[in-house]
């Protein structure tokens, strides 16, 4: 018999461990899959395109049904795994079913924070994360009204974009003083907010979010300062959590996230876990690229070719939102010893700040003009010696090609 690899989790970490582990070795396991929605695996990235109407559902799926029993996997699509027995080697799912693994794959992502605050259970309140919850914000801007996203990261930003697109006055609410303050500095979030301004977004910024009020729904967003505003719909984009619930209640030794080692193995050796449930020499991840590398390493692993371990590196996130364009790649807060290259042309909406640490650059915020965002970000993760074009080095590759 095959040894059996079950996977908890159907989402995009999982799968594309399975996919990964299919190009070394298909015929090694006897695979079973259990997710808590429905249906196949869908690309969570393209939620934003769906809601805004740019998609539709087939068109975000990765692995329909179909393909599951073309490749001989046996997936229980909505019925969530809620308990591992370790000693027996069997996850117990929500229906009662008890499969048994020879190695169990967590992927089990993260959940939506909740602010904590009164009637954040109100009908009306949803988070950005499934597709249930895009159903039930296409429903709230059926009837039209007013949205308030509070969130002004990624995710929130992409929402309040598509929600103003599908015919809402929607304003968005965010703790900071400047929107995207994980990726975007002071003076990019200040142009940032200004498109989006333009564009008819209303923008809250330094707004500490105290009560959702209503009675039977949402009827109004409450703030600390006493005011508050109308709304029919609320979507909290304030974060994700690592869902490390079930890897915690089986024992395996837990931190913000379940912890594992550069193989992507956790303290009980016959058990891994990718994705955003995981937590790497203190990191936490919430982007594609470090999951799919995740994927990877693990997959060579699970196959028993061992040699591959997972390393850290910089991350680029590029937006797109309302004709802006963004783009932030490394360390962009740099340190006491670090410099910074600036260009800010405030007509044409082009701002382009480099940090450089010694003669290579660990940084790079781009606003307006990102086609230079991939070359810079490749000078980042090759640690490459600039100072040969350093004068140069903010105009782009072009004209610092012909130094290199």
């Amino acid at each position: 018999m095959k040894p059996r690899l079950v996977v908890v989790g159907n989402g995009m970490a999982g799968m594309r461990t399975v996919d990964e582990l299919f190009k070394l070795d298909p015929e090694l396991y006897d695979i079973t899959v259990f997710g808590a929605e429905p249906h196949g695996n869908y690309n969570r990235v393209l939620l934003s395109p769906l809601l805004a109407g740019d998609k539709n559902v087939d068109e975000i799926m990765l692995h329909p049904r179909a393909w599951y029993a073309e490749h001989g996997i046996t997936l229980h699509a909505g019925d969530p795994v809620l308990r591992i027995d370790r000693q027996r080697r069997v996850v117990i799912a929500r229906s009662g079913l008890e499969a048994p693994y020879d190695r169990l794959l967590l992927a089990t992502g993260s959940t939506p924070f909740v602010l904590p605050i009164p009637g954040n259970t109100l009908p009306g309140v949803v988070g950005f994360r499934d597709l249930v919850d895009v159903d039930t914000m296409l429903a709230a801007a059926r009837q039209g009204g007013r949205a308030v996203v509070i969130g002004g990261g990624l995710l929130g930003l992409e929402a309040a974009h598509a929600l103003k697109r599908r015919g809402m006055i929607v304003t968005v609410v965010h703790v900071a003083s400047s929107l995207m303050n994980q990726q975007l500095d002071g003076e990019a979030g200040r142009l940032l907010k200004d498109s989006l301004e333009r564009a008819g977004l209303a923008i809250m910024l330094d707004a500490q979010t105290s009560e959702i009020a209503g009675t039977a729904k949402v009827e109004a967003v409450r703030f600390a300062d006493g005011s508050e505003l109308k709304a029919d719909l609320v979507v909290m984009a304030a974060g994700v959590r690592p869902n490390v619930a079930l890897g915690r209640d089986a024992g395996l030794h837990c931190e913000r996230a379940i912890v594992v080692d550069d193989t992507l193995q956790t303290y009980d050796p016959r058990i891994y876990a990718v994705g955003e449930c995981v937590q790497h020499r203190r990191a936490t991840f919430g982007l594609v690229a470090p999951v799919w590398e995740q994927a990877r390493v693990c997959a060579a692993h699970l196959a028993g070719a061992g040699h591959r371990r997972y390393v850290q590196a910089a991350t680029a996130t590029k937006l797109k939102v309302t004709g802006i364009d963004l783009y932030s790649a490394g360390d962009i807060a740099g340190s006491i010893d670090s410099e910074e290259l600036v260009l800010r042309d405030r007509h044409s909406g082009v701002y382009k700040r480099l940090v450089l640490e010694g003669s290579r650059v660990t940084g790079a915020v781009l606003v307006g003009d990102v086609v230079d965002g991939p070359w810079y970000f490749d000078l980042i993760q090759r640690g490459a010696d600039v100072s040969s074009f350093r004068d140069r080095l903010l105009f782009g590759q072009a004209l610092c090609a012909p130094a290199t």
